[in-house]
């Protein structure tokens, strides 16, 4: 205990000569209340801290000794730290530590490139990992339709269920989706796309998921709106799909496929696509020019405990990739701002309904959410990491086939050619 003392205050006195932050450091491994004789240290002057952080576990001490995100939110999550405070204060002090300490020598400031074996067994236990926690967790934070993507923030003024709803639209009016054209949607979710592709765009649609909440769900969905005739959801792996579709989309499911293997997704989607379709891929993209991981360890974080096996390229290895697979990218749009929004809008939701979700799940789950929506939140608004819509078709087409201009996308005139 004296040693840990010792360490804790040599740390702090460190910190102390760079920074002043409104950061108290408890120090209490026993459970229950902290007493107020317990030990505390101040990392800046101040009347009251923003976030206080009480070790719980001298396993913990590492992490505050030679902080990155990574080790951070481990800490945090295995219940070695509690942390008190506005979720957004938490999230600018672990930025400001692992920052710190990389500058340090404590951290990292490079960004990792991962590799990983994608086989069948291995993106299904990956998907069902994240997206089997349950579906009423998810109906607690998501907007109602429970569409766990990027929005589409037009105006700026919309709220989430608008903001979802409209960037459907927006994808669907991109790749011109007519009635009565098969569209396969990879990665459907719980069938919001498809739904309303059926709806209102009148095409004929299958969505496929490798999670079993969600296809349960999606199922059921389609089966109360009626769409049993326009819709089907499959339980299925994409390289057991078979063709042709005229219009196929992509959201938030390329990340899952892994940096070796894109030119090979992109060559099945142009095999699976009509020699006039076309394609929209949705998805979150590094910031890093060489495909690596978010700084300061937060993509090792995430992939330890979010998203198992994932891997983000960067826009220009998706732009090549495409070619490579046979695709011709035709319109590139960033929608970074717009997932900040999204993930700030969940976040909020996350943090007032607290006490109900943590009633739903494990403690250890209940914290990894807390943490990871905030945080994601928070790498958008930073540059840190990025999303990008990109519509696509086969490559080698005639030039006439193309559109003059990107109008109809906005106004939804329809597109010549």
């Amino acid at each position: 205990m004296l040693s840990m003392d010792k360490a804790l205050e040599s740390w702090v006195a460190r910190w102390r000569q760079r920074v002043d932050l409104p950061l108290l450091v408890r120090w209490h491994t026993a459970p229950g209340e902290v007493p107020p004789d317990a030990p505390s240290w101040r990392l800046g002057a101040f009347e009251q801290p923003a976030v206080t952080v009480t070790v719980r576990d001298g396993a913990a001490l590492p992490a505050l000794l030679t902080p990155t995100l990574d080790s951070l939110g481990e800490a945090y999550v295995e219940g070695r730290i509690d942390v008190d405070g506005r979720i957004e204060d938490i999230l600018a002090m672990a930025h400001t530590l692992a920052e710190n300490g990389a500058a340090e020598g404590g951290g990292t400031l490079s960004r990792i490139v991962k590799s990983f074996t994608h086989s069948r067994k291995s993106d299904q236990a990956a998907i069902q990992y994240h997206y089997d926690v349950s579906n009423a967790f998810y109906s607690e934070w998501l907007d109602p339709a429970m569409v766990y993507s990027c929005a589409y923030f037009e105006n700026g003024d919309e709220t989430l269920a608008q903001a979802q709803l409209k960037k459907i639209d927006h994808i669907l009016t991109k790749i011109r989706l007519q009635p009565g054209q098969r569209l396969l949607d990879i990665g459907c979710g719980w069938g919001a796309l498809v739904i309303r592709a059926a709806q209102k765009f009148g095409a004929r649609c299958v969505g496929i998921t490798l999670s079993q909440n969600q296809y349960d769900l999606a199922t059921e969905r389609v089966r109360a709106a009626g769409l049993q005739n326009q819709v089907e959801i499959r339980l299925q792996d994409y390289r057991d799909v078979t063709g042709p579709f005229d219009r196929i989309t992509s959201v938030g499911m390329f990340e899952h496929v892994g940096l070796k293997h894109l030119a090979d997704y992109f060559r099945l989607i142009g095999e699976l696509l009509t020699p006039d379709g076309w394609c929209m891929n949705h998805g979150i993209t590094s910031t890093d020019a060489h495909d690596g991981e978010t700084a300061h360890g937060g993509g090792r974080f995430i992939d330890k405990y979010v998203f198992p096996q994932g891997e983000l390229p960067h826009i220009s290895t998706v732009l090549r990739t495409m070619q490579e697979g046979g695709l011709e990218p035709w319109d590139a749009e960033s929608l970074r701002r717009h997932y900040a929004r999204t993930l700030s809008c969940w976040s909020e939701t996350f943090e007032a309904k607290a006490e109900r979700l943590r009633a739903m799940v494990p403690e250890k789950t209940w914290r990894i959410w807390r943490v990871y929506l905030a945080g994601c939140a928070w790498a958008f608004e930073h540059d840190q990491i990025s999303l990008f819509q990109v519509l696509c078709r086969r490559a080698g087409r005639s030039a006439q086939e193309l559109p003059w201009s990107r109008r109809w996308m906005y106004a939804g005139a329809p597109a010549s050619g």
